[in-house]
């Protein structure tokens, strides 16, 4: 069984307050996009219950294999359900640490497709409430459609907005951001406008608007990342934004657009929303 899973962006990304168990409550809206990894899943008989043999190609992944948010997932479920054992491969497409849950997509899509392929029947809350195990935004990711996030990122509420017909443009800068650094320097409070109100408006009127304000430090951290998303606004994006924690910055566009010459080595992914 094969899967491919989607990576997000996120318009918008705030957080609001930091909460007495460590984490952040956040307000962003996940968008999820074409760009993908691809998964496939294999049983394998023998008596080999219980257990998961893990293969990864692509772009290389750092980290013990048994941290990896597939063999999580696989663990977490075979918890409840008893699983027969599993071959599992992933080709990564989508760069790690780049703040475009490639890893937590991974993971969530790892939750559906054992449901599906040893006909369980979890309810979807039940599914959900797991994926929050592997992490925050993996809840959005098992449904993969536009959703406002609070809290850590669980509490999802369909966005009623669309970015068909607007032209994406993806970049990377090849290095990630730690993600504990930039929750230890980020800004925390509430915009004066709520992002729901603000993504209401006219697309064009985003830009200075619409604030990830984990921008200031990566900026900082890698100068990079701001160098790209000002080349995408003198490129003609209508809006552009690193995304996540970073480190990959997104151009909107509202026609078909050459990639910047200037942003040729970084580029890794275009599409028609």
């Amino acid at each position: 069984m094969v899967e491919f899973p989607a990576a997000k962006i996120n318009l918008g990304l705030y957080v609001t307050d930091k909460r007495a168990d460590g984490y952040h409550n956040i307000e962003t809206l996940f968008y999820p996009i074409g760009f993908s990894d691809i998964l496939e899943v294999v049983p394998v008989g023998g008596g080999a219950d219980g257990i998961i043999d893990l293969s990864l190609t692509g772009i290389p992944v750092d980290g013990n294999p048994d941290t990896n948010l597939v063999v999580r997932a696989y663990r977490i479920l075979n918890e409840r359900a008893k699983l027969p054992g599993v071959r599992a491969f992933v080709h990564k497409c989508i760069p790690t640490g780049a703040g475009l849950g490639g890893g937590s997509s991974d993971g969530a899509a790892m939750l559906k497709v054992l449901d599906r392929l040893f006909g369980l029947g979890i309810p979807n809350v039940e599914l959900s409430q797991m994926a929050l195990e592997l992490g925050s935004d993996c809840p959005f990711l098992l449904e993969c459609e536009p959703s406002f996030a609070k809290g850590r990122g669980e509490i999802i509420s369909n966005a009623n907005i669309s970015l068909n017909g607007c032209y994406l443009q993806l970049f990377h800068p090849g290095t990630g951001i730690s993600t504990a650094a930039a929750y230890r320097h980020v800004p925390i409070g509430r915009s004066e406008v709520s992002l729901e109100e603000m993504v209401g408006l006219p697309k064009d009127r985003w830009k200075g608007l619409i604030q990830n304000v984990f921008e200031p430090y990566a900026f900082e951290q890698q100068p990079i990342i701001q160098q790209i998303k000002e080349e995408l606004y003198r490129s003609g994006a209508i809006y552009a934004s690193m995304t996540g924690s970073g480190s990959a910055v997104y151009g909107l566009f509202d026609r078909e657009t050459e990639v910047p010459p200037a942003l040729s080595a970084w580029f890794i992914w275009k599409e028609r929303l």
